[in-house]
């Protein structure tokens, strides 16, 4: 009998739910702010210190003169107000560059960027996971894969002066128009 009872009631709860999914509704679904894939607005990373996936050299290392390299890109997609560049050690979590509201008119910064928190050209540079604006160069006790992040943003991005690089992934959140990447390796 419970069995019956048991059936009875699933077979109830089934028919209420198909009943209650089959009527439409008003209610508007909300959207998502998602990034636009980068395939939709071809951007490129590129540098002449290193090519896609080969070693980055030991001057832009901790090892050498730790001066970031050359970097240029492409056009950035129509509406982009502001660029940023974050570079992290994919192995470490370790953020070792964070260079935002880079002028939208940039196509290139050249090697050896100021660590100074504010440059010329009003582009502000985020703490890194070294407790300090700049770029900070590969320094792992083994071979370590470096990702260099271009982003387009379709807006200014509104962070605290000196805030840490964390914080710029929130700001970026609902802004990125596009991004690329450009990764490199380094072995000490």
């Amino acid at each position: 009998m419970k069995r019956f009872v048991l059936f009875f009631v699933l077979a109830l709860m089934i028919i209420s739910c198909a009943k209650a999914t089959s009527q439409p509704t008003t209610t508007p679904i909300p959207s998502t702010a998602t990034p636009v894939p980068p395939t939709v607005f071809p951007i490129t990373l590129s540098s002449s210190a290193f090519t896609e996936g080969q070693e980055i050299p030991v001057d832009y290392s901790c090892k050498g003169t730790n001066i970031s390299p050359a970097l240029t890109w492409t056009e950035p997609p129509a509406g982009t107000q502001s660029l940023a560049i974050i570079m992290y050690d994919s192995q470490a979590s370790w953020t070792h560059w964070a260079l935002y509201n880079i002028p939208a008119s940039t196509h290139a910064l050249k090697k050896a960027i100021p660590t100074d928190p504010k440059l010329s050209d009003g582009s502000m540079q985020a703490k890194t996971s070294f407790g300090k604006p700049g770029y900070g160069g590969p320094c792992p006790p083994s071979k370590h894969t470096y990702v260099f992040t271009l982003y387009a943003l379709d807006s200014m991005l509104s962070v605290p002066t000196l805030a840490f690089s964390f914080e710029l992934d929130t700001a970026m959140k609902g802004h990125i128009l596009a991004s690329t990447e450009l990764t490199g390796t380094f072995t000490p």
